[in-house]
């Protein structure tokens, strides 16, 4: 599998990114966010941080770079990705995930492991668990709180789209939402950090099954 990592001024989880795709055997390359078009790739991820300092609405500006011109085509071509944290925020603004993620409704900064249950295996992204499983992941945000009207929430029950919720909301998402999937089911949103998961020596390892599920496959795609 090969993939891109998308760096804006700001990102801070891009390399945690790297490292959980290559630990899962994906071939990385890093893109620079002012690059008008992307390589050639199975996989484009956008990771967390504060891109441009979270100014005006966390992702807005980010969504505004050249480079989401070509993740938005590599998505309309049926290309995969996977945004995480502020990546979640960026992939709401640029329309290719419905909702908008708002602030906390304690109005804090959350940094914490969280359990997760997986609502859903049938996604590229999930099918390494079971639904119902329950998992552990960090979560670092000040704006997490996913916020999408009854219509939408309804369509994304109604198709299966939520992928992870929480199972004690932290920040007051609408159905406890922490992930949701595309239309096509080809891109991931969502808040906590799986590639911060993947290594016992860092708290705990339940991220891998999603990057090597990933890997799985878009390998025998």
């Amino acid at each position: 599998m090969r993939a891109a990592v998308i760096v804006f001024p700001g990102s801070n989880c891009d390399r945690d990114m790297a490292v959980a795709l290559r630990a899962a055997g994906a071939d990385v390359q890093m893109v620079w966010h002012k690059d008008a078009t992307l390589p050639d790739v199975d996989l484009v991820a956008v990771p967390g941080g504060f891109s441009f300092g979270d100014y005006l609405r966390c992702g807005a500006i980010a969504a505004q770079s050249p480079i989401c011109k070509g993740l938005i085509a590599h998505v309309e071509r049926g290309g995969y990705a996977l945004g995480v944290c502020n990546g979640f925020q960026v992939l709401t603004e640029t329309g290719l995930l419905p909702g908008a993620l708002m602030r906390n409704a304690d109005l804090k900064f959350i940094c914490k492991t969280v359990d997760l249950d997986v609502a859903t295996s049938d996604s590229a992204f999930t099918e390494g668990y079971n639904a119902g499983d329950t998992v552990g992941f960090p979560v670092a945000h000040h704006d997490g709180n996913y916020t999408i009207d009854d219509a939408g929430l309804k369509t994304l029950q109604d198709q299966d789209r939520i992928a992870f919720t929480y199972a004690d909301n932290p920040n007051g998402s609408v159905a406890d939402i922490a992930g949701v999937l595309s239309e096509n089911r080809r891109v991931l949103g969502m808040m906590p950090h799986p590639e911060r998961a993947i290594d016992a020596g860092h708290g705990g390892t339940d991220g891998q099954a999603l990057f090597r599920g990933l890997l799985g496959q878009l390998t025998n795609a």
